[in-house]
Protein backbone atom coordinates (compact mmCIF):
# COMPACT_ATOMS: atom_id res chain seq x y z
CA UNK A 1 0.00 0.00 0.00
CA UNK A 2 1.49 3.58 -0.84
CA UNK A 3 1.83 5.64 1.83
CA UNK A 4 2.28 9.67 1.76
CA UNK A 5 4.67 11.01 3.88
CA UNK A 6 5.36 14.89 4.79
CA UNK A 7 8.72 15.42 7.03
CA UNK A 8 9.69 18.97 8.25
CA UNK A 9 13.11 19.47 8.47
CA UNK A 10 15.75 21.44 9.42
CA UNK A 11 17.28 23.35 5.61
CA UNK A 12 20.49 22.04 6.38
CA UNK A 13 22.90 20.54 3.85
CA UNK A 14 23.17 16.48 3.70
CA UNK A 15 19.29 15.80 5.49
CA UNK A 16 17.87 14.48 2.32
CA UNK A 17 20.56 12.20 1.67
CA UNK A 18 19.62 10.96 5.39
CA UNK A 19 16.34 10.58 5.09
CA UNK A 20 16.54 9.10 1.97
CA UNK A 21 19.16 6.42 3.07
CA UNK A 22 17.46 5.58 6.05
CA UNK A 23 14.64 3.85 3.99
CA UNK A 24 17.07 2.58 1.44
CA UNK A 25 18.47 0.64 4.73
CA UNK A 26 15.24 -0.50 6.02
CA UNK A 27 14.52 -1.97 2.03
CA UNK A 28 11.58 0.38 1.76
CA UNK A 29 11.54 1.74 -2.08
CA UNK A 30 10.91 5.46 -2.00
CA UNK A 31 7.86 5.64 -5.35
CA UNK A 32 7.82 9.91 -5.78
CA UNK A 33 10.40 11.93 -3.76
CA UNK A 34 9.68 16.09 -3.99
CA UNK A 35 11.81 18.33 -1.58
CA UNK A 36 11.34 22.21 -1.10
CA UNK A 37 11.09 25.38 0.95
CA UNK A 38 8.27 26.11 3.34
CA UNK A 39 6.96 29.51 4.52
CA UNK A 40 10.21 29.50 6.82
CA UNK A 41 13.68 29.77 5.54
CA UNK A 42 15.29 27.69 7.79
CA UNK A 43 12.80 24.81 7.09
CA UNK A 44 12.20 22.40 4.26
CA UNK A 45 9.39 19.85 3.74
CA UNK A 46 10.08 16.59 2.14
CA UNK A 47 7.08 14.94 0.76
CA UNK A 48 7.44 11.01 -0.30
CA UNK A 49 5.12 8.07 -1.41
CA UNK A 50 6.42 4.90 -0.08
CA UNK A 51 5.49 1.70 -0.71
CA UNK A 52 4.94 -0.67 3.28
CA UNK A 53 2.92 -2.10 5.41
CA UNK A 54 2.90 -0.12 8.21
CA UNK A 55 4.42 3.18 8.73
CA UNK A 56 4.65 3.65 12.08
CA UNK A 57 8.25 2.25 12.90
CA UNK A 58 9.39 4.24 9.94
CA UNK A 59 8.00 7.53 11.75
CA UNK A 60 9.57 6.89 14.60
CA UNK A 61 12.87 6.49 13.09
CA UNK A 62 12.20 9.28 10.66
CA UNK A 63 11.70 11.18 14.11
CA UNK A 64 15.15 9.82 15.77
CA UNK A 65 17.02 11.93 12.50
CA UNK A 66 19.13 14.77 14.20
CA UNK A 67 17.33 17.72 11.68
CA UNK A 68 13.87 16.40 11.70
CA UNK A 69 10.80 18.77 13.13
CA UNK A 70 7.70 17.02 12.57
CA UNK A 71 6.45 13.57 10.37
CA UNK A 72 2.98 13.31 9.23
CA UNK A 73 1.80 10.56 7.48
CA UNK A 74 -1.18 12.30 5.26
CA UNK A 75 -4.41 10.55 5.31
CA UNK A 76 -5.95 10.70 1.54
CA UNK A 77 -9.52 11.69 2.27
CA UNK A 78 -7.93 14.87 4.27
CA UNK A 79 -4.78 15.52 1.68
CA UNK A 80 -4.60 17.66 -1.72
CA UNK A 81 -2.17 16.25 -3.33
CA UNK A 82 -0.47 17.37 -6.85
CA UNK A 83 1.96 16.63 -9.55
CA UNK A 84 3.17 18.31 -12.84
CA UNK A 85 3.74 16.06 -16.04
CA UNK A 86 5.58 16.84 -19.26
CA UNK A 87 4.33 14.69 -22.01
CA UNK A 88 5.74 14.61 -24.95
CA UNK A 89 3.40 12.99 -27.86
CA UNK A 90 3.59 12.17 -31.41
CA UNK A 91 1.28 14.64 -33.14
CA UNK A 92 2.33 14.67 -37.42
CA UNK A 93 0.12 17.75 -38.83
CA UNK A 94 -2.86 15.03 -39.70
CA UNK A 95 -2.95 14.70 -35.92
CA UNK A 96 -2.36 17.66 -34.46
CA UNK A 97 -6.23 18.99 -33.71
CA UNK A 98 -7.31 15.72 -32.62
CA UNK A 99 -4.45 15.71 -30.27
CA UNK A 100 -5.03 19.37 -28.79
CA UNK A 101 -8.54 18.62 -28.53
CA UNK A 102 -8.14 15.39 -26.60
CA UNK A 103 -5.56 17.40 -24.34
CA UNK A 104 -7.89 20.55 -23.65
CA UNK A 105 -10.29 17.87 -21.71
CA UNK A 106 -7.72 17.80 -18.91
CA UNK A 107 -6.60 21.39 -19.66
CA UNK A 108 -3.22 20.56 -20.43
CA UNK A 109 -1.45 23.28 -21.45
CA UNK A 110 1.20 22.57 -25.18
CA UNK A 111 4.66 23.76 -24.07
CA UNK A 112 6.44 23.41 -27.55
CA UNK A 113 4.93 22.23 -30.76
CA UNK A 114 7.72 20.23 -33.14
CA UNK A 115 7.66 18.98 -36.77
CA UNK A 116 6.02 15.73 -35.43
CA UNK A 117 5.10 15.85 -31.84
CA UNK A 118 3.55 17.97 -28.51
CA UNK A 119 4.86 18.13 -25.12
CA UNK A 120 2.00 19.06 -22.73
CA UNK A 121 2.11 19.96 -19.13
CA UNK A 122 -0.71 19.20 -17.17
CA UNK A 123 -0.94 19.33 -13.10
CA UNK A 124 -3.43 17.30 -11.06
CA UNK A 125 -3.97 14.55 -8.81
CA UNK A 126 -2.05 11.70 -9.51
CA UNK A 127 -5.50 9.91 -10.83
CA UNK A 128 -5.72 12.80 -13.19
CA UNK A 129 -2.23 12.54 -14.78
CA UNK A 130 -2.32 9.12 -15.15
CA UNK A 131 -6.20 9.70 -16.62
CA UNK A 132 -4.22 12.03 -18.85
CA UNK A 133 -1.60 9.68 -20.00
CA UNK A 134 -3.94 7.14 -20.83
CA UNK A 135 -5.70 9.06 -23.23
CA UNK A 136 -2.55 10.29 -24.84
CA UNK A 137 -1.07 6.40 -24.88
CA UNK A 138 -3.08 5.66 -28.14
CA UNK A 139 -1.36 9.05 -29.99
CA UNK A 140 2.36 7.51 -29.07
CA UNK A 141 4.26 8.55 -26.26
CA UNK A 142 7.59 9.81 -26.93
CA UNK A 143 8.49 10.86 -23.54
CA UNK A 144 7.61 11.28 -20.11
CA UNK A 145 8.39 13.25 -17.18
CA UNK A 146 6.61 14.07 -13.37
CA UNK A 147 7.54 15.34 -10.52
CA UNK A 148 7.45 13.85 -7.19
CA UNK A 149 3.97 14.19 -5.77
CA UNK A 150 3.38 17.14 -3.41
CA UNK A 151 0.70 17.51 -0.66
CA UNK A 152 -0.54 19.24 2.25
CA UNK A 153 -3.52 18.62 4.61
CA UNK A 154 -6.97 20.42 3.48
CA UNK A 155 -8.27 23.00 5.98
CA UNK A 156 -10.45 21.59 8.87
CA UNK A 157 -13.63 23.77 7.29
CA UNK A 158 -12.77 21.75 4.06
CA UNK A 159 -12.42 18.19 4.79
CA UNK A 160 -15.29 17.15 3.14
CA UNK A 161 -14.23 17.76 -0.29
CA UNK A 162 -16.16 20.97 -0.85
CA UNK A 163 -14.60 24.01 -2.18
CA UNK A 164 -13.61 26.99 -0.05
CA UNK A 165 -16.16 29.99 -0.81
CA UNK A 166 -14.13 33.33 -1.53
CA UNK A 167 -15.99 36.34 -0.27
CA UNK A 168 -14.70 39.68 -1.96
CA UNK A 169 -14.11 42.74 -0.15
Amino acid sequence: MNHVISVLVENKPGVLARVASMFARRGFNIHSLAVGPTTDPLFSRITMVIDGPDMEQIIKQLYKLVHTVKVTEMVPSETLEREVMLLRVSADRKQRGEVLDAAAIFEAKAVDVGAATITFEVTGDPARLADFLELMRPYGVVDLAKSGRIALSRDAKNRNGAKPTLRSA
